[in-house]
């Protein structure tokens, strides 16, 4: 069992995003995307942020070899799973978020969106809309997922 520790994140996957300015990085993603802060370290050097009932993400300073993407290369897309896909991208589109792609429905069941952020981290917000077995669209189950989705 992992230990409770109310000094980090109690997610089991916490990514860590660079950026120049931690303190702009917080707001804008607090107002653009509604998360959470939870902790500040230092003015500038970190901050620990929730995303939804059970997700979590730190915002470092870019510093040495760490450095936040350049406008326009990926680097990676994180995926989001919210309650409501259109109320977000409605939320998103009122803020200077760079929409990629719009609302579209997926044949695996899901309905999502991508956007980048002030600095090019892509992120991608998604709803589930109906549950679909992966041989439906020509994947295969490995090992099923526990039950335990539930937003």
């Amino acid at each position: 069992m992992i230990k409770r520790n109310r000094a980090v994140p109690p997610a089991t996957v916490v990514p860590i995003l660079d950026y120049p300015d931690v303190r702009e990085a917080v707001a804008w993603l607090t107002t653009t995307f509604g998360f959470v802060e939870r902790t500040r370290i230092g003015e500038s050097h970190r901050a620990q942020l929730s995303i939804g009932n059970d997700g979590a993400m730190i915002v470092a300073d870019s510093s040495g070899n760490q450095e936040s993407p350049s406008l326009g290369s990926v680097t990676l897309t994180i995926r989001v799973r919210v309650e409501d896909v259109d109320a977000m991208f409605e939320r998103i589109c009122t803020r200077d978020a760079r929409v990629l792609e719009p609302p579209t429905d997926r044949e695996y069941g899901e309905r999502d969106f991508t956007v980048e952020d002030l600095v090019g981290h892509r992120w991608q917000f998604c709803q589930t809309v109906r549950d679909v077995a992966p041989e439906e669209f020509g994947c295969e189950t490995v090992a099923p997922w526990p039950d335990t989705m539930a937003l």
